[in-house]
């Protein structure tokens, strides 16, 4: 029997076609609304510096999501893309390596978000050609990867906080946590730690209930032996240093 597989993402043109995509995956269960707003690395037939959808879609989309309790994030590389996206409501912006100060300007005076997803470029850049990503896309690569670690300064200095995200595919999804290195060495370590904690959580409009150690949270809990602050290896490698993986107040694993 063949199993049909699950679409995880649909093409719809303008402002009524958008509208009614955005209801009916709400219906479904979507919990949040992610949209393309430019070109990307892995597709062949987009170029990075494109842009996607019309203002006026990305108002709908967002009305929508919000009409729904939740909002929408946005897939975006360059400051005019983001900058477009924000100014219609996007409350957070995916890789958002080509960023420029203005973009970055524009999203802290909106309130949104940036999820930088650092380790993917070096991942791709490693294992992407064995794994059969196109040469036009091993070739993008570079173009974003540098400067995705300079964004991150500069969405600092901007005041834009960044959560966490990795981006991985596949058999890639074992360095996820690598993500916590290239953070830290560029913003430190409790940076790291609050991109992937209480900035996540604020991201996910659930403040005090994740990313918080506290009565009446959610206890999601990590035993570390050592200090992360001091050593961020403790938590980037694959669970070798975690005594206890606690989620919703439940025991995963134990090292006892």
């Amino acid at each position: 029997m063949r199993i049909p597989r699950r679409r995880i993402a649909r093409v719809a043109d303008g402002v009524d076609a958008v509208r009614l995509a955005v209801r009916e995956e709400i219906q479904k269960g979507a919990t949040q609304i992610k949209i393309m707003a430019s070109g990307g690395v892995a597709s062949p037939t987009d170029p990075i510096g494109n842009t996607q959808y019309s203002e006026d879609e990305i108002r709908a989309i967002v009305a929508e999501a919000e009409g729904a309790q939740t909002y929408v994030m946005a897939h975006a590389y360059t400051g005019r893309a983001i900058t477009r996206a924000v100014r219609c409501g996007v409350r957070t912006i995916e890789h958002g390596n080509l960023v420029d100060r203005a973009a970055a300007d524009e999203m802290r005076k909106h309130g949104a978000y940036v999820v930088p997803t650092l380790v993917t470029y070096d991942a791709l850049a490693r294992d992407g050609a064995r794994l059969g990503l196109p040469a036009d896309s091993v070739a993008k690569i570079e173009t974003v990867r540098q400067a995705g670690r300079d964004s991150l300064r500069i969405y600092a200095d901007a005041g834009v906080p960044m959560g966490y995200g990795s981006d991985l595919l596949g058999e890639m999804h074992g360095h996820q946590a690598e993500e916590f290195r290239i953070r830290a060495e560029l913003l430190g370590n409790l940076e790291a730690i609050r991109s992937a904690t209480s900035i996540a959580a604020a991201i996910l409009q659930r403040d005090g209930e994740l990313g918080a150690v506290r009565a009446g949270a959610m206890a999601d809990l990590l035993l570390v032996d050592g200090n992360p602050l001091d050593d961020i290896g403790l938590i980037a490698g694959q669970g070798e240093h975690l005594g206890v993986v606690m989620q919703a107040g439940r025991i995963h694993r134990s090292a006892a």
